[in-house]
């Protein structure tokens, strides 16, 4: 896991954070700091970053990161959340980055798990092997474990509605159709299933067993020939026998092919990732930007208050002057003195704004300048008891 915090004083919160761990895991600070691998400043933004954008992931551009960090942001900046005004920040500002990388480029297209690629081959060549579009096939898997879970979510999302699962027992079946309510299943078991495989378009096998399910003798003693059927083996071991190629009418494909998928998407994912990075790198740097401005804010907000005080008092040494106005045209020299002044102020806080380095000095010289510090100063000399704001 990864904890982010922002702090005026980094190594004292480093220290708070540290112990809070240490007394969270029952391990000695000591041990501790041995097992924590610390980043800091624009070192920790771009570790963010990467990490929203799926590039520090083991499959790059997977999808599932980005939901965490969204829900990070989105905890937040609840009631009870600790976010702050700049860790919420950063971390919107990575959940957009990594909606960007994926929008703009393909880092997360392409199937990279043999499950995921059972679904993309199956629907890629559903018309040239079965002439029939994946949308019309009717499915079947056998076996109803983790593999089978993750297939049914890629079919899932690509729209299948009606599913039969065969399966030794009905205990998780139940289960899938109870995590997948929006698909219709059709429960079956073991004994039952070349009667479903021969009622289906598109078999995929997952079951955990040493010795093959499916095999050319097995097919042919059920009258599974002379009609278009597609095989997708992705259990380990094989759940197929290589001889049911010889089947009339059957097409097969084994994990070696999935796999040649998965390594073609990968490939493809990888050069993508150099795309991704110029795009988390103007996503970063823009957040950059705004948490370097911060520290102008406090010189900005004395900058306009100093030339407010002189606006107003100008104004009403004047205001004698001003009595046989009307309330019209009072009004109209209240806009043009404010006019005025925020012209004069436009440059040197714009200034401000835009230093990227040394920004300490840009600040240090326009107080200077202004004499922004100067009320301080008279408060200490004052000698009166507190403290100036």
């Amino acid at each position: 896991f990864e904890v982010y915090f922002a702090a005026p004083d980094p190594r004292r919160a480093m220290v708070s954070v540290t112990n809070y761990l240490a007394k969270r895991s029952n391990l000695p600070v000591s041990e501790l700091r041995k097992n924590i691998f610390t980043l800091s400043g624009d070192d920790a933004v771009w570790h963010l970053f990467r990490v929203a954008g799926g590039l520090d992931s083991l499959i790059v551009g997977e999808g599932q990161i980005l939901s965490q960090v969204r829900q990070c942001h989105l905890h937040s900046i609840e009631e009870d959340g600790s976010g702050g005004k700049v860790i919420s920040r950063l971390l919107n500002q990575a959940t957009a980055a990594g909606k960007r990388v994926r929008s703009e480029t393909d880092i997360s297209k392409g199937s990279v798990s043999i499950s995921s690629a059972a679904a993309e081959l199956t629907e890629m060549r559903s018309m040239g092997d079965l002439q029939l579009p994946f949308s019309e096939a009717r499915l079947a898997i056998v076996g109803a474990g983790k593999m089978t879970r993750l297939l049914v979510t890629h079919l899932a999302s690509r729209g299948l509605q009606r599913i039969s699962i065969v399966n030794r027992s009905l205990k998780r079946p139940q289960e899938l159709a109870e995590q997948f309510p929006d698909i219709k299943f059709e429960i079956a078991l073991e004994d039952e299933m070349f009667d479903v495989i021969g009622r289906s378009d598109i078999v995929y096998t997952a079951a955990s067993c040493e010795d093959p399910v499916i095999s050319k003798t097995k097919m042919d003693s059920n009258g599974l020939t002379g009609r278009p059927i597609m095989l997708a083996d992705i259990g380990v071991p094989r759940n197929i026998n290589p001889d049911v190629a010889e089947v009339d009418g059957v097409v097969a494909y084994n994990v070696d092919d999935l796999s040649a998928v998965v390594a073609k998407n990968t490939a493809m994912r990888q050069k993508e990732m150099i795309e991704a990075e110029v795009l988390l790198r103007e996503e970063a740097s823009l957040f950059s930007t705004w948490q370097s401005s911060l520290s102008s804010v406090p010189t900005i907000n004395k900058l306009q208050e100093r030339a407010e005080e002189f606006r107003t008092a100008e104004v009403q040494k004047a205001s004698k002057k001003l009595n046989g106005l009307s309330e019209r045209e009072l009004e109209a020299v209240e806009r043009l003195s404010r006019g005025i002044v925020n012209k004069l102020l436009h440059g040197p806080m714009s200034h401000i704004r835009q230093a990227k380095e040394d920004k300490g000095s840009v600040i240090s010289e326009v107080q200077n300048m202004f004499h922004l510090d100067e009320e301080g100063k008279k408060g200490k000399k004052g000698g009166k008891k507190g403290g100036a704001l």
